[in-house]
């Protein structure tokens, strides 16, 4: 798995750490919702009010 962060259409850099933090966040809260299932891409977007 890999993650990359954008900004506002800008790609921040993350160190490994960081990576895998989101990775694993991500990923383990997919897990608990029902009927996700398998997948290959995950896009989320968060837009502040």
């Amino acid at each position: 798995m890999s993650v990359t962060l954008f900004i506002d259409g800008r790609e921040i850099p993350i160190n490994e750490f960081v990576g895998q933090f989101l990775q694993n966040t991500i990923a383990g809260s997919l897990q608990s919702l029902r009927g996700v299932g398998e997948w290959k891409e995950v896009k989320i977007t968060i837009k502040e009010d």
